[in-house]
């Protein structure tokens, strides 16, 4: 079972195929050569060395510099369609690059001058065809590294100040000429240059290049060995296998679709070869690699926007997320283990399994990784550095081991990964910009607040049930990232100034745009995995609908109480938190049927469902915080409600005289 690079690689080739354009030996130097410059200019400016130039440059200068280097390249490694070259580099794509590169040229060696001249506000017409011309290539490099649907998005919103005044009411705005649009759009800092990119060139980069590096020296081989040494033995083993690595994957990678593809050729056919069906294989690892983005230390790069958003350090984000990640995992893992005890699914014999003792002599410099990021972030309060540091560090730890030493042309292959990367997650966060400056130049960001919360009636649980609804709609169209920014304008103020606590809101929103992954009719994490497993789409969607089903309620009890998230007082997070650690048990083993001291939850066909019910409402009373102005009981009374539920549910169980193995496969 000993998991190798080889079959890691395997799975991740044809994918990076299927989007990325194999460039030749002048176009690969190319990008090797923007990747190291971009590199260098981040290293430059977070660390003040001042190399290069005697003084800081103007955040616009360092921003343009990033993105001059990095989204033309979206031109070269994305083909324009499916049926482009993937192979060669037309005309027009490298027209398109140099093009770009030109006007952001200009614009960098005119920084200084955009400024004092206040431009954004009213640019020379020179200026203003320019911006015209960029804002259509960078609308392109969005749809090519972002997809249509994003770019459809993107298009029409960014034009929204040309028709503001003409809409409705609720989305009315005010409009502008198409020349006070573009500047706005390429010359200001709240647009191309606004939260996205910034959140870019000054925090999302360093993770970026941690992630690559810990994926190119190993890093995904050791953490589902690891796995399978701790947990493969164990009921239900390779199930719990994908929980565990696909989370730390997850974590690292920041990617569904792309963690699925790693670590699902792996844990997948482990599950089938258990007694695991397709669809449920398929889902268990599309609800693991979908927490991983939501799990500290390192989450998806949205967390990284957020905390620019909310104008605190990332670490606040990651500590605010430990509880939510924990119940999400919980209740997957007990799933897992009730499915599992429900049909007698063993683990995994011992001696076809990785040695934990040999896995951790071969990789404990990935522990040690973690470790020094981990005090860098918590108490030396280095988050913009700490990512650099630790990419040395593994790299250095790496070249010491004559196993895992890179030779010349691994190097290259991480360069080269990581200018992939860079350039899409920029040419994203550029287009999604454009969303923010529309919003910003018409006011409809502050009037719509308004307007939604006279939608809502006034009503804080009507809000977010709409605040829900919408993430998840957002989620299906967008990327995360994308969807986040848009609804972190609109949505996120009308949920503050109903009363709630502004961290909660954004990680309500970004629970509920995750949730797209795993719930249909997209689910995209679901569907990478069902192609793994070859099982139905739709099938292991609503398998990972269910088996995921925790993260719909997950965002609704730390918005109600602050306290999940670890904001307040410590007495009242140990009081919540343990409620619903017992809550999220119940929910869990109610959705498969089986409860720990209880036994099949399905002995009796008909009385099962009511039993069944009746634990999911005990785990939804224990799990719901009580005592606030939305919920109108207190802990005390939602907790002996759920002990009534159980304590009758456990009776019924007893005393029912179905056959005990009967429905025992059912849903």
């Amino acid at each position: 079972m000993e998991v190798t690079d080889k079959s890691v690689e395997t799975v991740a080739e044809p994918e990076e195929q299927s989007r990325y354009r194999s460039l030749s030996a002048v176009w690969n130097s190319l990008l090797l050569l923007s990747t190291v410059l971009v590199v260098g200019l981040a290293v430059n400016q977070l660390f003040n060395f001042g190399f290069f130039i005697n003084h800081i440059w103007l955040d616009n200068k360092y921003q343009y510099a990033l993105f001059a280097l990095l989204v033309p390249m979206a031109f070269l490694i994305f083909p324009f369609g499916p049926k482009a070259s993937r192979s060669q580099v037309p005309w027009y794509d490298m027209l398109a690059a140099s093009v770009m590169f030109g006007l952001l040229a200009y614009f960098f060696f005119n920084a200084e001058r955009i400024v004092d001249s206040g431009w954004e506000m009213g640019a020379p017409d020179y200026i203003v065809w320019m911006g015209v011309a960029l804002w259509v290539l960078v609308l392109e490099a969005t749809r090519r590294a972002g997809g249509t649907a994003l770019f459809v998005i993107v298009f029409l919103i960014s034009l929204y100040p040309l028709y503001a005044e003409v809409m409705p009411g609720p989305i009315a705005g005010l409009s502008s000429s198409i020349g006070d649009t573009t500047a706005y759009h390429t010359l200001s800092a709240e647009s191309m240059l606004g939260i996205p990119m910034q959140a870019l060139a000054n925090l999302v980069i360093g993770f970026l290049i941690f992630g690559v590096a810990l994926t190119q020296t190993g890093g995904g081989t050791f953490f589902i060995n690891l796995a399978f040494a701790l947990l493969g033995h164990v009921r239900g083993g390779p199930a719990k296998v994908a929980i565990f690595s696909s989370g730390l994957m997850g974590s690292m990678s920041g990617s569904v679709v792309s963690n699925v593809i790693t670590t699902g050729v792996l844990t997948i056919p482990a599950m089938r070869k258990t007694g695991f069906g397709r669809a449920y294989a398929g889902g268990v690892e599309a609800c693991a690699s979908t927490g991983g983005v939501l799990m500290p230390p390192i989450m998806g790069s949205t967390a990284f926007i957020m905390a620019v958003f909310l104008d605190v350090p990332y670490i606040s984000i990651a500590v605010a997320a430990i509880i939510p990640s924990v119940l999400y995992y919980l209740a997957l893992f007990i799933q897992i283990d009730a499915f599992a005890a429900r049909n007698d699914m063993p683990g995994i014999e011992r001696e076809k399994l990785p040695s934990l003792r040999q896995t951790m002599k071969e990789g404990w410099h990935f522990i040690a990784v973690f470790v020094l990021l981990i005090v860098m972030l918590i108490y030396l309060k280095q988050e913009v550095l700490a990512p650099f540091y630790a990419t040395i560090l593994l790299l250095v730890i790496n070249q010491l081991f004559a196993k895992s030493k890179w030779t010349g042309k691994d190097f290259l292959n991480f360069i080269a990964a990581t200018g992939r990367l860079l350039t899409e997650i920029a040419a994203i966060l550029v287009g999604v910009g454009l969303i923010v400056g529309a919003l910003s130049i018409t006011g409809m960001a502050g009037t719509l607040v308004n307007d939604l919360i006279f939608l809502a009636g006034g009503n804080t649980l009507v809000l977010l049930a709409m605040g829900a609804i919408t993430s998840f709609i957002m989620g299906i169209g967008m990327t995360v990232t994308a969807a986040y920014i848009f609804l972190a304008i609109v949505l996120a103020p009308a949920l503050v100034q109903g009363g709630l606590n502004p961290m909660a809101v954004h990680l309500f929103i970004l629970y509920w745009g995750m949730v797209s992954f795993i719930t249909p009719p997209v689910a995209l994490g679901a569907f990478a995995a069902a192609s793994i497993a070859g099982a139905s789409p739709m099938k292991t969607g609503f398998e990972a609908m269910r088996l995921g089903s925790i993260i719909y309620f997950v965002p609704f009890f730390f918005v109600l109480d602050p306290a999940f998230i670890l904001q307040g007082e410590l007495s009242r997070t140990a009081l919540v938190f343990g409620c619903a650690i017992l809550g999220v048990i119940l929910i869990a083993s109610s959705l498969q049927g089986y409860l720990i001291g209880i036994g099949n939850l399905h002995k009796h066909p008909a009385l099962g469902w009511i039993i069944r019910g009746m634990i999911l409402i005990a785990g939804l009373c224990l799990a719901t915080p009580g005592g606030g102005t939305l919920i109108p009981f207190s802990d005390l009374n939602l907790a002996i409600a759920a002990v009534i539920l159980v304590c009758i549910a456990a009776v019924i169980v007893k005393v029912s005289g179905g056959n005990a193995n009967g429905s025992r496969q059912a849903a």
